[in-house]
């Protein structure tokens, strides 16, 4: 076992903790958390030693487990990749790209692994549409979210947006040439809806829609490829593959749809909702972390990964802005 600890026991830090405790991979040492009443109730529910100091606790652990707000990221994931604890930080990585770069600068002098938690990766539903997802040359984002106060210290384009970005980076192996984009302020006074168009060289586009002040929660994306449509709900844990394939009278499918394409043929259409094997996301990504520092190789969301994420999002948000 691995010795972790957790810095922020807000919502998302009690999660982590839970799932520390759940696994036999990690030795959840303790948590630190400057809010006197979180500390009161997360040492009662869970059982386990609050630090007074985050000193103190990056002292006495492997991995340091950051799920505090955003603009302490960079300093406390600085101040423990220079005693060489490896990392794990929740997203967006940090609060600026000049602070991501200082961070890539630091783990690479220390030797230390960093994983950012772009949580989506280990979602079901990704996971087994993934196979089928073979350089796509239109992707359609939409992550709408119902009003939360939570999250509204960053914008909707960091809180929200940026789950599409890493999965679209991950995906799209080429540079981005052009962004434009959009956004309003309806309750924050940075934007609570924004949508973005990235055109990328190999001649890829894809489309991101966020809001954390929609009537319901959505949070699809959808994969068009040659021959191939590929959808993904996260919020539903659903994968949904449309192939279209050069029909072959010999394997006859009643159950696929038969098109004529006059000189060019015919092709069938078929439907496939790939297995989903259900899982406990943030589970798994601490686990594969785990796994990455035992074995010597890369985390599966990289802090390189998540250093792209965010400059993409300031790419976005600069033309928002202007």
């Amino acid at each position: 076992m691995i010795n972790i600890g957790v810095f922020g026991a807000g919502h998302l830090g009690k999660i982590h903790i839970k799932c520390i405790l759940e696994s036999e991979l990690f030795n959840l040492k303790g948590f630190y958390d400057p809010d006197p009443e979180v500390v009161d109730f997360v040492e009662n529910e869970y059982n386990i030693q609050s630090y007074k100091s985050a000193e103190e606790l990056i002292n006495d652990i492997e991995i340091v487990d950051i799920v505090t707000p955003t603009l302490e990221h960079f300093q406390l994931a600085e101040k423990s990749i220079k005693l060489g604890k490896h990392v794990f930080i929740e997203k967006p990585v940090v609060a600026t790209p000049e602070e991501a770069n200082k961070l890539m600068l630091l783990a690479t002098e220390a030797s230390v692994q960093v994983q950012v938690g772009h949580v989506e990766r280990f979602n079901p539903a990704y996971v087994a549409a993934l196979p089928f997802i073979k350089n796509p040359m239109f992707i359609e984002t939409h992550r709408l979210a119902t009003f939360n106060v939570r999250g509204n210290d960053v914008p909707v384009v960091l809180d929200l947006m940026i789950h599409d970005i890493d999965i679209v980076l991950s995906i799209v192996k080429s540079e981005v040439k052009r962004v434009s984009a959009n956004g309003v302020s309806i309750v924050n006074d940075t934007p609570d809806i924004a949508n973005a168009r990235v055109e990328f060289h190999n001649g890829c586009v894809a489309n991101f829609t966020a809001s954390r002040i929609s009537m319901k929660n959505m949070r699809k994306t959808r994969f068009f490829q040659q021959n191939a449509y590929i959808s993904v709900d996260y919020l539903d844990k659903k994968s949904e593959i449309i192939q279209m394939r050069e029909y072959d009278p010999s394997k006859d499918n009643p159950f696929a749809m038969l098109i004529d394409l006059g000189e060019k043929g015919q092709k069938q259409i078929y439907f496939q909702n790939p297995e989903i094997k259900p899982n406990n996301a943030i589970k798994d990504e601490l686990e594969s972390f785990a796994k990455s520092i035992k074995n010597n190789t890369s985390p599966i969301v990289s802090l390189q990964d998540g250093c792209n994420a965010l400059e993409l999002a300031y790419m976005i948000m600069e033309k928002i802005e202007k």
